[in-house]
């Protein structure tokens, strides 16, 4: 067996672990950040079992796609999204989970067009009210659902988060629990949501126990990363 899929292995085993101590049976489905891995650490992925992948840059996922392409594999868009990448993003994507504004969903939304399903959204919270923090006010959260609701090509799933990075347990499930609060909020008015997209390689555990229905892994899986260098979203 190879790293990945003796990683894989260990991550999907914690899963179902964190799972059974939180008492849930419902499902938790990994989804691997593949961002600065070339094609063929994908392809080794795919091949230990491995279909749900997160990419972070437009250009670089379109290529690997295409080296891919004999691959089932669903493709998330889980970065910052720039106003020019819209168009290839809702054409190469099936879930885009960092939607945080309605200008970006409206766009996606006209790019999409008939002839593709539905584009799957998740949007994205600040945990922190950061104006310098990627996502929306939760205070705000609703008013923009209500927006994406209403337009063509989408479909609206749920919420994501990338809270501030720590190794503090009660400090994660804290941050985790701002992001539940906002989820169960969209379904108490009754959006019909079912993604609750939280937690990555050091914090997972915390975040199934909060009740994440997606957590996004990278370093667990494919080891540390070479970060990417050029300027692109």
């Amino acid at each position: 067996m190879t790293m990945i899929s003796d990683s894989l292995q260990a991550v999907q085993a914690n899963i179902q672990c964190a799972k059974m101590n939180a008492n849930r049976q419902d499902a938790v489905k990994l989804l691997a950040v593949s961002k600065a891995q070339g094609a063929e650490r994908l392809r080794e992925a795919y091949v230990a079992g491995q279909t749900a992948f997160g990419e972070n840059y437009v250009q670089e996922a379109i290529v690997k796609q295409s080296q891919l392409g004999d691959c089932d594999i669903e493709w998330h868009f889980i970065g910052p999204i720039q106003s020019n990448k819209t168009q290839l993003i809702a054409q190469h994507f099936s879930w885009v989970q960092s939607v945080d504004r309605l200008k970006i969903a409206q766009r996606l939304s006209h790019a999409r067009g008939d002839s593709l399903p539905p584009l799957n959204i998740c949007i994205q919270v600040n945990t922190s009210n950061e104006a310098s923090k990627s996502g929306i006010d939760s205070q705000a959260l609703i008013e923009l659902a209500t927006a994406i609701k209403a337009l063509p090509h989408l479909t609206l799933r749920g919420v994501m988060a990338i809270p501030a990075p720590t190794k503090d347990t009660a400090r994660q499930h804290e941050q985790f629990t701002v992001v539940r609060m906002a989820f169960n909020a969209l379904q108490e008015r009754g959006f019909d949501v079912d993604t609750l997209s939280i937690g990555m390689s050091d914090d997972y555990v915390a975040a199934i126990a909060e009740g994440a229905t997606i957590v996004r892994i990278g370093s667990a899986i494919f080891g540390a990363r070479t970060p990417i260098k050029k300027n692109e979203e």
